[in-house]
Formats: structure tokens, sequence, C-alpha cells
């Protein structure tokens, strides 16, 4: 089996968290039948793409399940587009780099793709350079059932508002995308989970605290935000159906002295530069289940 290294990001991530791994992971340059499968299966994917001043931009697009589909083990063929009014809408590109994540929340499984974008059509076609499995942590469980969408505009906010803050101090659940140094031949964009109990992630003002709970000591993320700090994340209201995406630079604490939410092991703030609201934009209904037993075992801000 061939296995891709870690790019040297990650390794000093790795180094500064004080969980150093040989060379390689469990990543492949291509998609096994399990994924490809998996993929097929889902009705949202959430990807990470580049706007045109190089930010990562965290977006999701949806479909009936089926709507992904994998003719080859190196492509993923997406028969949705980002609706007009997605800001990240005009960052999909033929060409681009783009980074995938299929999370299934009923359970606890995702994978990431991560490639180029090969054509955009009616639909996306995708490369695949980079494929892994994740664990089940941090994800809680929740089904859902299909609804309509508001279709409203959205709206661009100069800053975060109260109900901005109100979304993401109730959210057990956010997507970051980030992107590796040009100069890191193996790297490229990135869609990452990071989940808790709510309260997990704190705001004052217009930036966030965010607690690094224990994961796969891959770093994949953590690595990316050293070589560059700048991240788009994505915020869904599971209850209205409301999408907040956000862009921001990065800082990570390393070694916070007892500040944060317990687990926390690192600590990163995100200063937020952009932000956009989608009111009722998700057109899913959803259940709650239960939280993750790793998700329970941690504390609020």
């Amino acid at each position: 089996m061939t296995f891709l290294a870690f790019h040297e990001d990650e390794r000093k991530a790795q180094a500064l968290a004080g969980h150093q791994r040989d060379g390689r992971a469990a990543i492949r340059p291509f998609m096994p039948d399990q994924h490809r499968e998996f993929f097929a299966l889902l009705p949202y994917l959430f990807l990470a793409t580049l706007d045109g001043e190089g930010w990562p931009m965290a977006s999701v697009l949806t479909g009936d399940k089926g709507f992904i589909q994998s003719p080859d083990p190196a492509t993923l063929r997406i028969g949705a587009l980002p609706a007009p009014d997605d800001p990240a809408a005009s960052t999909f590109r033929a060409g681009a780099e783009i980074g995938t994540l299929g999370l299934d929340f009923t359970t606890r499984r995702r994978n990431r793709a991560n490639g180029r974008l090969v054509a955009v059509d009616d639909g996306l076609t995708i490369t695949v350079a980079q494929s892994f499995g994740n664990c089940p942590q941090y994800i809680q469980t929740r089904t859902p059932a299909p609804r309509v969408s508001a279709g409203a505009a959205a709206e661009r906010l100069d800053r975060l508002d109260d109900a901005a803050r109100a979304q993401i101090a109730a959210a057990d659940t956010f997507f970051i995308a980030s992107r590796s140094r040009a100069c890191i031949g193996d790297g490229g964009l990135d869609m990452s989970h990071r989940g808790g109990r709510p309260g997990f992630v704190e705001t004052k003002g217009d930036t966030l605290a965010i607690p690094d709970f224990r994961g796969n000591r891959f770093y994949n993320t953590l690595g990316n935000l050293l070589g560059d700090p700048r991240a788009g994340l994505i915020f869904i209201d599971f209850a209205a159906g409301d999408i907040l995406q956000l862009q921001g630079r990065v800082t990570i604490d390393w070694h916070p002295q007892g500040s944060g939410p317990a687990g926390g092991e690192r600590l990163w703030r995100v200063e937020i530069a952009r932000a956009w609201r989608r009111r009722r934009a998700f057109p899913f209904a959803w259940t709650f289940g239960e939280y993750a037993p790793t998700t329970l075992a941690t504390g609020t801000w």
C-alpha cells in the first residue's frame, strides 16, 4: 500500500504538539472502493476552495442521495453547483484546487478527498490526489429529512452581530477549510470537522477561541495553518437551516496554561475578517440523536 508523507508544516505541528510521528500517514493517492461507495450515499458534501485573494472558503453542496459518484478511484463527480448567492460560488473554477469532506451524521463516518477541479459544467468533476478516512470522534449523530430551503439572499456582515455570536455559541459542530503553503508539494486544500458540547467555541467581539481536543495526531489542519494562517469556517444552525460562512486569520497557542474548556490540548483563535449569513439555506430538517462519547468528556467555556 502506498501512503503519502506528511508535509513539512504538518511535521512541524506534530513537533510543537509533542506528538512526532513517522514520515507517512494513512493518506492514499486514490480512493479505495469503500470510500467511493460512501460518498455516493450522502445528500450533502462539505468543500474547501480558494477565493481570488487566496483565502480558503468553506461551503456545502446538497442534492439527492447519489448526486456524488466516483466513476474511477481517482475521480469524484458531483451533480450539483453552488447556489448563486453562496459567497463561495465564484471560487468553483476549472483547474482550481479543492478539498472535500463527506460526513454521515447518522453513523459518524467521515472521509476526505482532496484534489483539483478539472471541469465545471452542470456539476463538478474532481481529480483526487489525496484520500483518507477519519475517526468518529466529536461527531454528534443527527438524522436528516429533506425540506425546502428559503432561497433568501446572502447577508454580508461587516462584523459578527448578536445573531451570529448566538449561533456560534450554540454550535456543537463546525467545519474549517485550510490550505498548505504553495511550496508544499504534497499539500493543497483541506476540509475538516470540529465538534464539542454547545459553548465549546467562545466569541469575544470578532474573535473566536477554539480548543483543540485530542484527535488523530496527524495535525493536517494545524500544520496548514502554520504555513498559511488564513482559514474559512462554516457553522450550520441545524434547527433553522441557517448557514454562517466566515474567513479569518488563526493564531495557535500550543501550550495554554489552564485556559479553555476541559480536554483542550491546544487553543487557537480566529480573528474574523469576513462573514456571510444565508438564512434557511441548508435544505434539511434534523432530528438530534446523541453526543459522541468523546464530546461528553470535554468541557465548555
